[in-house]
C-alpha cells in the first residue's frame, strides 16, 4: 500500500478547489488509462498464448497433444508470475513499464524465433518450452502489479471487479480475431511481432501519462525506441524470414505458401515434382498421386458402373474429382471440403489446375466449404458412392471423421448397393490405425473389405472399401482406358495382407474416446520430429 499511495498523485493544498478538482480529474483518467492497459495486456497474454499452441502444433505434429500441453505450460508459467509479482517493490509503476517492454520483447519475437531455431537446434522443445515458460512469467506478472498500482484508486471489490472484467472482455477479443483476421492475413510471426509492439506502447502511454515517471523517462525512452525499431523492422521482413524458415524445412524451393484459417498450405517444385504440404504434413507428390488417387477412386467405382451421384468429403486438391470424371455416365459430383483457401488455390494455380485437369470447371461438379460433419448430418441426398479424403486422424477435430457417429451418418446417405471408401493411413506404419478404421465402419453397420497399395512418396497407403453387404464384383464394370496404375489384376493384388499389416484386435473410435487419435500418435510418433 506504502508503495502505490508513493506513486498517486500529491492532493492538492486546502482551500484550493480548483485544483482539487483537476487533480482529481487526472486521477479519474490516470485509473482509466490503467483499466485500459489490463484490457490490452490481456489480448496480448492470450494471443502469445495461443501463438505457442499452434506453433506448436504446425511444427511438432497437428496434435491436440501439443496444444493442451502448452496451454498448460503456459498457464502455470502465468500462476508463478503472479506469485513472483509479490517480491516487486519500489515505484511499481516503473516495474510496470520495464515488464511491458519485456513482454513485448519476449511475446513480440517468440514466433520469428522459434520457427528459426526449428531447424537448427536438436533440443527445440525445450527451448519451445523454455520460451513459453518466460512468456508466461512475465504475463503473469501484469494483472497483480496492476492491481496494486490500482488498489489506492477503487474499493477493493470494485478494483476486482473493474480488473477482471477488463480482462476477460480483452481475452474474449483475441479468441476471436486470433483465427478469424489474424492468422490468415497476417500469419503467426507478424502476429507476435505486432502484438508485441502493442506491449511496449503500452509502456510508452505509462511512461508519458504518469507525471511520478519524469526522473526515468530519457532513459525508457531510449530503450523503447530501440525495442520499436527491432519490432517494426522484423514485421517489415516477416515474409522473408517466413520464407527462409521454410526453405530449411523443405528440400524443394517453395513456390506458394499461405497461412488460411484452418492450416499452413506450403507448396514446393523440383525439376521433377509439385510437393503439396498442410501445416508440414506432405499431402501429395504430382510424381506419384496418381497410384495414390486411382487407388482410392476406382475400386468403388469399378463395382458401380451404374453410379450416377457422388459425394466426396475431403480432396479440396481435386484429384479424386479428377479421376471420377473419367466416368461419363455420372451426373453429379459434390464435393465437401472445410477450407476454402485449398479449394481456391487449386482453382487459381496453372500449375494445380493443369494437374487437377480443371476437374473443379467441370459443369458436373458442385464444391461446397463447410465442415462435412456438420454438412453430412444436414445432407438428404442419397449417393451410388461416397469417397472420404480427409487427412490423417491426427487431433480430435479430424478424429471425429473417423467415428462411428460419422459413419453412421453417411450410412444414412448411402443409395441402396451404393459403395463407400475410406483413406485410412498406412497398415503397415501405422496398423493399429488402420485396422482401427476398418473396425469403425463394421460397427456403424458396413461390411468391409480392405485393401492397400504402394505410393513411392508415402510406403505402404491403406483404404477400406464398404457398403451394405459383403457383396462387390471387383469386374463389374469397366476401367477407364487412360489409368496408369490401377488395373483389374493390381485390384486383386491389393486385397492381399501380409503378416506384417494383418488384422489386430482394436478399440472402436467413438466420439467419446477417440481411439483411433491414440493409436494415430503411438503408430507415428517415432516418426515425428
Amino acid at each position: 500500500m506504502a508503495n502505490a499511495a508513493a506513486e498517486a498523485p500529491a492532493p492538492a493544498s486546502p482551500g484550493t478547489p480548483e485544483r482539487a478538482r483537476r487533480g482529481a480529474a487526472r486521477q479519474e483518467a490516470q485509473s482509466v488509462l490503467l483499466l485500459g492497459s489490463v484490457f490490452v495486456i490481456a489480448t496480448c497474454g492470450l494471443i502469445y498464448e495461443l501463438i505457442a499452441g499452434t506453433l506448436a502444433s504446425y511444427l511438432l505434429g497437428d496434435s491436440v497433444t501439443q496444444f493442451s500441453t502448452i496451454i498448460g505450460a503456459y498457464l502455470f508459467s502465468m500462476g508463478v508470475g503472479s506469485w513472483l509479482s509479490r517480491y516487486l517493490g519500489g515505484p511499481l509503476l516503473k516495474w510496470f513499464i520495464w515488464l511491458e517492454i519485456l513482454v513485448g520483447l519476449v511475446g513480440g519475437f517468440s514466433a520469428p524465433l522459434l520457427f528459426v531455431l526449428f531447424e537448427y537446434v536438436a533440443s527445440f522443445r525445450l527451448i519451445l518450452y523454455a520460451l513459453v515458460g518466460l512468456t508466461g512469467i512475465l504475463v503473469g506478472l501484469e494483472i497483480p502489479l496492476l492491481m496494486r498500482i490500482l488498489e489506492n484508486r477503487f474499493e477493493f471489490k470494485d478494483l476486482v471487479s473493474k480488473v477482471f472484467t477488463v480482462d476477460y472482455i480483452g481475452a474474449l477479443l483475441a479468441s476471436l480475431i486470433f483465427p478469424l483476421v489474424l492468422v490468415p492475413q497476417l500469419g503467426l510471426m507478424r502476429t507476435s511481432l505486432l502484438f508485441g509492439t502493442l506491449n511496449v506502447v503500452v509502456a510508452a502511454v505509462a511512461l508519458y501519462r504518469f507525471p511520478e515517471t519524469r526522473p526515468y523517462r530519457r532513459a525508457f525512452a531510449s530503450l523503447m525506441g530501440a525495442a520499436l525499431l527491432a519490432l517494426a523492422v522484423t514485421f517489415g521482413y516477416a515474409g522473408r524470414i517466413q520464407r527462409y524458415t521454410e526453405t530449411l524445412a523443405f528440400q524443394d524451393q517453395v513456390i506458394y505458401a499461405k497461412s488460411t484459417i484452418y492450416q499452413r498450405i506450403v507448396l514446393t517444385k523440383n525439376q521433377r515434382e509439385l510437393r503439396l504440404f498442410l501445416n508440414g504434413n506432405l499431402q501429395f507428390s504430382s510424381q506419384d498421386e496418381y497410384r495414390y488417387h486411382e487407388a482410392l477412386v476406382h475400386p468403388a467405382m469399378q463395382a458401380l458402373p451404374h453410379a450416377r451421384r457422388v459425394l466426396v468429403l475431403g480432396g479440396g486438391d481435386g484429384l479424386a474429382v479428377r479421376e471420377l470424371l473419367k466416368y461419363p455416365q455420372l451426373q453429379q459430383i459434390r464435393l465437401v471440403d472445410l477450407d476454402a483457401g485449398m479449394t481456391e488455390l487449386f482453382k487459381q494455380n496453372q500449375l494445380l489446375t493443369s494437374l487437377n485437369q480443371r476437374s473443379f470447371f467441370n459443369p458436373k461438379v458442385q464444391v461446397i466449404n463447410g465442415d462435412a460433419y456438420q454438412w453430412v448430418r444436414q445432407d438428404t441426398t442419397r449417393y451410388d458412392c461416397l469417397i472420404v479424403d480427409f487427412p490423417d486422424p491426427a487431433n480430435y477435430s479430424i478424429g471425429k471423421l473417423y467415428s462411428a457417429a460419422f459413419y453412421q451418418e453417411l450410412h444414412r446417405l448411402l443409395a441402396p448397393g451404393g459403395k463407400l471408401v475410406v483413406q485410412s493411413t498406412s497398415p503397415y506404419v501405422a496398423r493399429q490405425s488402420f485396422w482401427c478404421v476398418a473396425h469403425t465402419l463394421q460397427a456403424a453397420g458396413f461390411h468391409t473389405i480392405p485393401y492397400h497399395c504402394y505410393v513411392p512418396s508415402f510406403g505402404e497407403w491403406g483404404f477400406v472399401l464398404a457398403g451394405e453387404n459383403g457383396h462387390w464384383r471387383p469386374n463389374a464394370g469397366p476401367l477407364p482406358r487412360d489409368l496408369r496404375y490401377v488395373t483389374p489384376v493390381t485390384i486383386r493384388q491389393m486385397l492381399d495382407f501380409p503378416p506384417d499389416m494383418a488384422e489386430v484386435p482394436t478399440d472402436i473410435n467413438q466420439l467419446n474416446n477417440q481411439a483411433l487419435v491414440r493409436y494415430f500418435e503411438e503408430d507415428w510418433g517415432p516418426y515425428v520430429h
